[in-house]
């Protein structure tokens, strides 16, 4: 996997700009603006955790340090959703929206709303590996909206990480979701039951007991399409590493 890092990659699939908007100035430009303020913004993150880390010797507490950056530049990325529905960037909008909404609804359906679930080990797992997924898309985005070619390195990065991250992330996601079940059913919750003036009955304990199960066959797929990805991209870096050797 080494010779990887040293193949020149020319515009890898990924969000950027379509044929029609990439002569518009004005579009490109706010992609990198948008780009480039998620990538500092999840920078800094990593800054503050790593410091937490170094200056406690402990996870606890570290949601604290990042609660407020982190709800900006997570909810913030429901523009992406926007971004792909109208076409300013080449994304399938509904795995976009599927990616954004599991992020967005831990962040404030669970963490937020349940705050006991903010300290222990679970946040700890999801947000170094969000942070870590986050820093390399978003640069990646970045370089892939400038002339020239991706950094190999960074195209590697990007289609690698993941390996390793995201069964990271998505224990972490299943761990805090399980430790709010409890309160949810006890408290009742964002519930409402009949009967009622809208004639509207909604569980949210039973509403994540079906996002933890839907994680089941979900997450498999979107495991093996990320793989798909990787070998897709990185084999034809390499076929055209190879034809340029030749």
């Amino acid at each position: 996997m080494s010779e990887v890092t040293d193949i020149t990659v020319h515009r890898p699939a990924g969000p950027k700009p379509t044929k029609d908007t990439r002569q518009n100035g004005i579009v490109t430009a706010y992609l990198v603006a948008y780009n480039v303020s998620q990538m500092l913004g999840w920078t800094v993150m990593m800054i503050i955790m790593v410091s937490h880390i170094f200056k406690t010797h402990s996870y606890l507490l570290l949601y604290e340090d990042v609660e407020r950056i982190l709800q900006i530049c997570q909810t913030a990325a429901i523009l992406e959703i926007v971004h792909s529905m109208t076409g300013l960037v080449r994304s399938n909008w509904i795995l976009t929206a599927f990616q954004v909404y599991s992020r967005v609804f831990l962040i404030w359906g669970i963490i937020w709303s349940v705050p006991s679930t903010q300290n222990g080990l679970p946040v700890a797992l999801w947000l170094f590996a969000w942070t870590i997924t986050e820093i390399i898309r978003y640069t990646f985005y970045f370089f892939s909206l400038l002339p020239g070619p991706v950094p190999s390195f960074l195209v590697w990065c990007r289609y690698t990480f993941f390996i390793i991250l995201y069964p990271i992330g998505v224990t972490g996601e299943l761990m805090s979701i399980f430790a709010a079940i409890p309160v949810v059913r006890d408290s009742k919750m964002y519930s409402f039951e009949l009967p009622n003036k809208w004639n509207f009955a909604f569980n949210y304990y039973y509403y994540l007991c079906f996002i933890v199960i839907s994680y089941v066959p979900v997450f498999p797929q979107l495991y093996i399409h990320m793989f798909n990805q990787r070998n897709k991209v990185l084999a034809g870096a390499f076929d055209r590493h190879r034809q340029k050797a030749e």
